[in-house]
C-alpha cells in the first residue's frame, strides 16, 4: 500500500524548495562583497538538493510515529521560514532582515532536532547536516551583511 503522506511531505518540500528558484540571486547578488570562504554557486543547489530529501523524510518519519505533534509542527515552521529566507535575501535585498530571519530558521531547526530525538533518532540525524548547513549559510549571511553595510 502506498503511504500517501510521503508524496504530500514531498510537496511540501518541493514548495519550499522553489522559493530558492523563484527568488534568483542574479547581478546584485554577484556585486557584493562576500567572505573568502564562500561556497561556489554550484555548490547552493547541490546542497540544498540533497538536504531537501533529507528534510522530506525526517517530517515525514516524525509524522508517522506522531502525527500533528510538536515536532510536526516544528517542521512545518522551519520550512515556512526556510522558503522566506530566499524571499527576504534575494527578493527584498534585505541582508540584515535575513540575518534575523536566519537565526529564527536555526532556532526551529534546532528545535525540531531535540523534538525528533525522541520520536524517531533517524528524523533527528537527518536535520542535522541541515543545521550545519544553515550556520554555514548564517555565517554567510552575517560576513555579507558586514562587509555590504552601506547596501540596502
Amino acid at each position: 500500500m502506498i503511504d500517501w503522506t510521503l508524496a504530500v511531505f514531498g510537496l511540501l518540500g518541493f514548495a519550499a524548495a522553489t522559493s530558492g528558484g523563484f527568488f534568483r540571486p542574479g547581478e546584485w547578488y554577484e556585486r557584493l562583497r562576500k567572505p573568502s570562504w564562500t561556497p561556489p554557486n554550484w555548490a547552493f543547489g547541490a546542497v540544498w538538493s540533497v538536504l531537501y530529501v533529507m528534510i522530506v523524510i525526517a517530517g515525514w518519519l516524525v509524522w508517522r510515529n506522531e502525527p500533528g505533534g510538536p515536532a510536526v509542527w516544528l517542521w512545518g515552521i522551519q520550512l515556512v521560514l526556510n522558503a522566506l529566507w530566499s524571499a527576504i535575501f534575494f527578493g527584498m535585498r534585505r541582508i540584515d532582515l535575513a540575518m534575523a530571519e536566519v537565526l529564527l530558521l536555526w532556532l526551529a531547526i534546532a528545535a525540531f532536532i531535540v523534538a525528533a530525538a525522541g520520536i524517531s533518532a533517524t528524523a533527528a540525524i537527518l536535520f542535522v547536516p541541515y543545521l550545519i548547513w544553515v550556520t554555514i549559510a548564517a555565517a554567510l549571511n552575517w560576513g555579507v551583511l558586514r562587509m555590504n553595510a552601506a547596501a540596502p
